[in-house]
């Protein structure tokens, strides 16, 4: 049994991620901004009782950051996966119209949070089996792939945790494994209805991954597959 925790776990990748660990027995620390809100996790709890804990967290806020690492080491004295998902993904954006807010919104949400929760989270990862970190990226981050412009914020900040993703593999390794993934395009509120995967068949996919993953994959950038991709 691994003890997981899972950002922006009340609804789609993050909320399957939940799903399918527990579903295979793992103990499950599920983070949110408004748990009272997050009724699909409320029935995942009642079905799998005492292997679901639903958590308050807002990635922009150091004082949640640390009252969230609090209540964990309340519940358990050791993590063994961190799965950082949560984010936000500003829509409607154009070239003319950029403000500073959407900018800075989403690199403290999608690359400043991820950042700060693994550094408060290290000391129990530490103490953990084959402890991981995992930051859920996107294509749209990578520079290499950059053809045109489009959702500025997003991609921007995907690119920063990228970067991220490649300094904490470099301080954590070699105990602690920190890699990222691509989840592909999938059909979620984000990825929207035209999307070819579904969210059980990325998260299928990524556990695989995840589960396959050695020393040998610090710092490094794949899909959900587990294909390398063009930083």
């Amino acid at each position: 049994m691994q003890r997981v925790v899972v950002t922006g776990a009340n609804r789609g990748i993050g909320l399957e991620f939940a799903r399918q660990l527990l579903a295979r027995g793992d103990r499950v620390y599920a983070a949110c901004r408004h748990p009272g809100k997050a009724l699909a996790l409320t029935g995942l709890a009642a079905a799998h009782p005492g292997h679901l804990h639903v958590l308050p967290l807002e990635l922009t806020s150091e004082r949640s950051i640390a009252e969230f690492v609090r209540e964990f080491a309340a519940l358990g004295d050791a993590l063994d996966l961190l799965i950082n998902n949560g984010g936000i993904l500003v829509t409607g954006e154009r070239f003319g119209a950029l403000t500073a807010k959407s900018l800075n919104d989403s690199f403290a949400a999608n690359a400043a949070g991820p950042l700060l929760v693994t550094q408060a989270l290290a000391p129990l990862l530490d103490k953990g089996n084959k402890p991981r970190v995992v930051n859920i990226t996107s294509e749209l981050g990578s520079l290499a792939m950059a053809r045109r412009f489009g959702t500025p914020s997003y991609s921007i900040s995907k690119a920063a945790l990228n970067m991220a993703t490649r300094q904490l593999a470099a301080v954590l390794a070699p105990r602690i494994t920190v890699f990222c993934l691509h989840p592909g395009w999938v059909r979620t509120d984000m990825g929207g209805a035209n999307a070819p995967l579904t969210v059980e068949q990325s998260v299928t996919a990524m556990l695989n991954v995840i589960d396959a993953a050695t020393a040998a994959d610090a710092g490094r950038y794949l899909d959900y597959a587990g294909a390398a991709l063009a930083w």
